[in-house]
């Protein structure tokens, strides 16, 4: 019964989504973010007996309320000025709240201050369904209505916090918290020159933090001292896990730098060098802490107990698995090879 009303829930979550994306009218998108939201709550709280759940869930739903109330509340503003033939109003102030509205729904800085606490209390399934599948409605709409000052200022925030907030965490879920913030920075920096450039990015991100979601979510991973102490692991599967944050950090060759190499080829087309500098500087400080954690399981050994005979540890890798891991680690050169061939 439980799986039957999750698999609603679901439902309603994507009917949420399609109803805000092919919606003609603000009011219509409210109604799906609406949608959206109330069919996420219960998905969230799927283990009550964990107290971090029900917390974050409900950080989640004040936040997302309280952003749907600014929300409508501008709609019916922009409503009232169109009626008086008063746009001037609207252009300066209604624009900023909008957006302003729907960078606080997709967790971009610096609206950012719930997204790492909401997804410390959330299992992995969930907390790829934040991470990926929420942002679409919210980033959907920002790309209709944008603020070009607004917007250097938030992707420069998304970028300097997403990059600054990892470096002291313990918690995995933290950390692809902010791995996720300086990824929207990216992602409404090539949704500034280029529409199609932001999807392709999207998709390429979702693609790899299911493949590296997955693998947390099969070995019950939350804190990397878990994945240090586990002396019964296999190297390979250590080896798998950290080439995947490699990845998703976008170091080269890696499919990771695929959607950051085209957005920095669009911004020097562009000339934009002031904004495509600042941007490679600060990723350079997420692929930092990344490159200190795997040091550890590149570099050092680590002693095995000869004794223990039985490996109550899952160290099988799923076919599905395998798959989004080969795509993740060798896809850049591949997408090389096709390139050179066509």
């Amino acid at each position: 019964m439980k799986k039957i009303s999750n698999n609603i829930f679901l439902m309603m979550l994507i009917f949420g989504t399609l109803v805000t994306i092919s919606s003609n009218s603000w009011l219509g998108a409210w109604m799906g973010l609406e949608i959206n939201l109330l069919s996420f709550i219960p998905l969230m709280n799927d283990n009550k007996k964990n107290l971090l759940t029900s917390e974050s869930s409900l950080k989640y739903f004040l936040t997302q309320a309280f952003a749907s109330s600014i929300l409508l509340f501008a709609i019916i503003m922009l409503m009232f000025f169109y009626n008086n033939n008063n746009m001037n109003l609207y252009n300066s102030f209604n624009e900023l709240l909008i957006l302003s509205t729907l960078l606080l729904k997709s967790g971009a800085a610096p609206f950012h201050f719930w997204f790492p606490e909401v997804m410390e209390g959330l299992s992995w399934i969930n907390g790829l369904i934040l991470m990926t599948w929420q942002k679409i409605a919210p980033l959907m709409l920002i790309s209709y209505n944008f603020i070009y000052k607004f917007f250097m200022i938030t992707i420069i925030l998304s970028m300097l916090i997403g990059s600054l907030g990892g470096l002291n965490q313990t918690s995995i879920r933290k950390l692809m918290a902010f791995s996720s913030i300086n990824h929207l920075g990216w992602m409404l920096l090539a949704m500034m020159n280029n529409e199609m450039l932001w999807m392709i990015y999207f998709l390429l991100y979702s693609l790899l933090s299911f493949s590296i979601v997955l693998m947390f979510n099969n070995f019950k991973l939350f804190y990397f001292n878990q994945i240090f102490n586990m002396s019964m692991m296999n190297p390979i599967v250590k080896l798998f896990i950290f080439l995947n944050l490699l990845s998703l950090g976008g170091l080269p060759p890696f499919l990771g730098f695929l959607p950051k190499w085209l957005v920095i080829q669009n911004l020097v087309t562009m000339n934009q060098l002031f904004i495509l500098t600042i941007s490679v500087c600060l990723t350079l400080i997420t692929l930092y802490f990344y490159l200190r954690l795997s040091y550890s399981i590149f570099m050092l050994n680590y002693q095995k107990n000869s004794w223990l005979l039985k490996n109550n540890f899952n160290n099988k890798l799923s076919f599905t698995s395998l798959i989004f891991n080969f795509i993740s680690i060798s896809g850049l050169v591949m997408m090389s090879m096709i390139y050179v061939v066509m």
